[in-house]
């Protein structure tokens, strides 16, 4: 049973608060602690300049703004502190505040801590948005009023009091969310676990640590949804204390959901054939199947039939952006890690032209380079990657003498135009980076835009 909202209004009101990072999610936050009787500071290290209308309309309401490249030496005195979700919380300000007493959160903790809708929360390396999309869609299919949010959608908690005990949340978690988790969720979701954002985590198994959170304080009468053909998330299971259902895109589990044969059955009973997916790839098979067996106590089998054969797909995911010259050009911007960058490509019929690299998250490339071979044509690289994509690739043919043609530029515009002069008719292009965006853009999405605007421009 979670607890009632009116507790946190009695508790924030009048109280010290800082809010660290003034990014999309912690903008309606502000204005939220703001409208419920807090005396918010809001820390970030851009200037006000930078800002720009952000910051009038913050001090208009009487937030303290704490802004520049020292921004956080000012993190002292407050009683509770809202971190930002990639703020480790052993970072030198964090341990200071709260060693001086500070109750130390964030924005998605407290919306778990008292939503009262039932919480899809759905983690993993790869697949985390698609599937957060499928079973928000399935959920609004069936009728359920449903909240998408957490690393997609919109920022939840300023709205808690309009959601519903009857209501559906699907929350999509990243493991910088779930670090310091510690609340209950209905039905945990762990698509996969592969190696990723070891730029931000000590190692692997802290990173998988945090993952966990996403189950480890559930009831008894909760759910968690795992990968029968994923070493790490199958672990899991001795740790549950709900209920577990798992899916395979490998073997028949007549108590969950799994491929066979060309289509996907759930507990025995056909959904759909592969082929009548819209969204194609065994990637976006697995991505189904989490889906079907996590809602099946809330969904009919013809309403996952419906939306698996109408769903078009996220933006950004294996994304059909135009077609020029009888060339095909997709945008896979989302693809931030070499696992999903091979899901991605194997999507295709064909070996394929790929623009990769980006910002370093401290992962492995050689699954790129050894799995991913067979299925490329020519590879295009940009970003701070690029060095040690090559250095995979060069491996790779030392070791197996598989020579993979390498291109790097210096820019996403000339990746585009390379493409374009080394495709041929009947060619596939795809933007699919295996790579974190940070390094030359905001996020994966303004990365994809770019690649977007850059091929529809083409004459």
């Amino acid at each position: 049973m979670r607890k009632s909202f009116d507790e946190f209004k009695m508790f924030i009101n009048g109280r010290n608060v800082a809010v660290v990072g003034m990014g999309v999610s912690n903008i309606p936050l502000i204005n939220f602690l703001v409208d419920l009787g807090a005396k918010v500071t809001a820390f970030d290290m851009k200037n006000e300049e930078a800002l720009g209308k952000v910051a009038v309309d913050f001090r208009s309401r009487g937030v303290n703004l704490v802004l520049g490249e020292r921004y956080l030496n000012k993190l002292t005195g407050f009683e509770v502190v809202f971190k930002t979700p990639s703020m480790r919380i052993d970072s030198e300000a964090l341990l200071k505040v709260k060693e001086e007493g500070a109750y130390i959160t964030s924005e998605m903790e407290e919306f778990v801590r008292y939503c009262k809708g039932k919480i899809y929360g759905v983690t993993g390396s790869d697949g985390k948005t698609t599937s957060t999309t499928i079973i928000s869609k399935l959920l609004i299919e069936e009728g359920y009023k449903t909240w998408v949010g957490g690393n997609i959608g919109t920022p939840l908690f300023s709205q808690i009091e309009k959601i519903g005990a009857n209501d559906m949340v699907v929350l999509e978690l990243s493991s910088f969310q779930l670090m310091t988790m510690n609340n209950q969720i209905d039905i945990a979701i762990c698509t996969n676990l592969a190696p990723n954002h070891l730029d931000m985590h000590k190692d692997m198994q802290e990173y998988i640590q945090a993952k966990k959170n996403v189950f480890l304080y559930q009831q008894t009468k909760d759910i968690l949804v795992v990968n029968k053909e994923n070493d790490i998330t199958l672990s899991f299971e001795k740790e549950a204390k709900g209920e577990v259902r798992e899916f395979s895109s490998k073997r028949e589990l007549l108590k969950g959901s799994y491929f066979k044969d060309g289509s996907l059955y759930l507990e025995g009973r056909e959904v759909c054939k592969k082929e009548d997916i819209v969204i194609k790839g065994m990637h976006n098979v697995e991505n189904y199947l989490a889906a079907f067996i996590a809602t099946k106590d809330d969904v009919s089998i013809a309403t996952m039939k419906k939306v698996a054969e109408s769903f078009a797909g996220v933006e950004h995911r294996c994304e059909l952006v135009r077609e020029i010259d009888e060339v095909k050009y997709y945008n896979d911007s989302i693809a931030s890690s070499p696992t999903r960058t091979i899901a991605g490509l194997k999507a295709f019929e064909k070996k394929v032209i790929i623009i990769a690299g980006g910002y370093d998250k401290q992962i492995p490339f050689e699954p790129l380079a050894y799995e991913g071979y067979p299925y490329i044509k020519e590879l295009i690289l940009i970003g701070a990657t690029k060095a040690k994509i090559t250095a995979a690739f060069n491996k790779l043919e030392n070791e197996k003498g598989v020579k993979v043609n390498i291109t790097s530029v210096e820019t996403l515009e000339e990746a585009v135009n390379k493409a374009r002069y080394l495709s041929e008719k009947g060619d596939i292009v795809t933007l699919s980076p295996a790579c974190a965006s940070f390094d030359m853009f905001a996020n994966f999405a303004e990365r994809g835009n770019e690649f977007k605007r850059l091929v529809c421009e083409m004459k």
